[in-house]
């Protein structure tokens, strides 16, 4: 056997072969959807500038299915508008990871790009609170740093309240409830950012009451005294866990400060925020 191995060496370097080269345009693009599925989008759709099979690998039905929610079909029909067998999964993706109005403009959702977990909004114009149609009580103001381009500024009041309501399905895990709220008046002065806080007052009095319901018998609650001044808060309610991912939820969620023996004030209230718990070290994205 040895010596006919050593032939064999001989008579191929007598030939003149080279060892065969391969290159990426090589890889069958099955192959390369193989790998994708275990990529996160972001890299996916960064490899997919390199070759043709590439390209197409990064378009297949089953290397998206695997990155969309599981309850992707729902977010298609109530959120898109449109029949999940009517697009591509890759188009699914792309289009609910932009902030997707839903119920006249008042709730946002819209897919994290790396991880495509679910994140909800809902402005203050879907919540009930008091007074909040009395000019002597809440301005509107026009504002960049909404994501629904109004927030509402509490000039002063006695009795606080504000409710809201949300029913979603959501896909299994656990998410936090947070108020987005900011003390001070936000305006803009000659192009840069102001903030007044004369108007600030009555939340270190007592604390601020935040209660969260779940349709399903899930209850939390907080409470804290408002003290960040001059930048944008999320006052943490609580979290709910979702075990059945085919299902509704109802939310109802408050936030309280019905204490009367002091008035308070200047505080602006933008939206209330749900997001996977995991999110909440990088709230400053929202």
């Amino acid at each position: 056997m040895g010596a006919g191995s050593s032939g064999l060496a001989l008579e191929t370097d007598q030939v003149g072969l080279s060892p065969l080269r391969t290159n990426l345009d090589d890889v069958p693009e099955s192959c390369v959807a193989s790998i994708f599925m275990h990529l996160d989008p972001p890299e996916i759709c960064k490899l997919a500038r390199l070759n043709r099979a590439f390209h197409g690998a990064s378009s297949a039905d089953f290397v998206w299915e695997t990155k969309l929610p599981s309850n992707y079909k729902y977010l298609a029909e109530k959120i898109l508008g449109q029949s999940p067998e009517s697009l591509s999964k890759k188009e699914i993706y792309a289009r609910l990871c932009r902030p997707n109005c839903f119920d006249d403009g008042t709730k946002q959702v819209w897919l994290d790009k790396r991880s495509g977990k679910i994140c909800v909004a809902v402005s203050y114009k879907a919540l009930r609170i008091t007074g909040i149609d009395d000019r002597r009580y809440w301005n509107h103001i026009s504002s960049e740093e909404s994501r629904f381009n109004t927030i509402a500024y509490l000039q002063q009041i006695w009795w606080l309240e504000v409710v809201g309501e949300l029913e979603f399905e959501f896909p299994a895990g656990t998410y936090s409830l947070l108020f987005k709220l900011h003390l001070g008046k936000i305006s803009k002065k000659s192009g840069r950012r102001a903030c007044n806080v004369d108007q600030v007052h009555g939340w270190d009095v007592k604390p601020v009451r935040f209660q969260l319901s779940t349709s399903n018998g899930q209850q939390a609650s907080s409470e804290c005294y408002l003290h960040q001044q001059g930048n944008w808060g999320h006052y943490h309610v609580g979290e709910f866990v979702v075990d059945n991912k085919n299902t509704p939820m109802k939310l109802r969620f408050s936030m309280m400060q019905i204490d009367c023996t002091h008035t308070k004030g200047g505080v602006c209230l933008d939206s209330v925020l749900i997001c996977p718990s995991e999110f909440r070290e990088k709230l400053n994205q929202f």
